[in-house]
């Protein structure tokens, strides 16, 4: 945990949010949401919004849930924002067996998203394949027109 999210005090407005996000990833991972709760709740990471870059937060929690065959069994979590304008845009979360499962989709979270660049190949082909096509139509408008 990063010393940022220790110091951090999150309004009551983004808690609920969380914990209406984690209830909803329970819900989706087909537990039981009344006979199943969370115990804890936690900033893991909490990017700050710039004017040329959204911010991000990952929260972890735990719990105890219920699944369809009345089985009781420990829960680890994570939700995963976007922050946007100062509003916390939901990204993606999950539900794993295990804390070390967890950790693992942390360090691709933490992974930088890499921007787009005329360097890659690919955006290079779709360019001159773009142009081919632009000079192509070009030409049969024209010959079209010269009839």
């Amino acid at each position: 945990m990063s010393a940022e999210t220790r110091t951090v005090c999150f309004p009551e407005r983004v808690m609920r949010q969380v914990r209406l996000d984690a209830q909803r990833a329970i819900i989706r991972a087909k537990f039981c949401p009344d006979r199943s709760e969370l115990t804890a709740l936690r900033c893991m990471d909490n990017r700050r919004e710039t004017d040329d870059r959204f911010g991000s937060q990952l929260w972890y929690f735990e719990g105890t849930a219920v699944d369809e065959l009345d089985r009781r069994m420990l829960i680890f979590g994570v939700v995963e924002y976007s922050i946007q304008f100062g509003l916390n845009e939901w990204v993606e979360d999950g539900i794993f067996d295990s804390a070390s499962q967890r950790d693992r989709f942390q360090s691709v979270y933490h992974r930088e998203r890499l921007g787009p660049s005329w360097r890659h190949p690919g955006h290079r082909w779709l360019l001159a394949g773009l142009i081919a096509v632009t000079i192509s139509m070009l030409g049969l408008v024209v010959h079209l027109l010269a009839r």
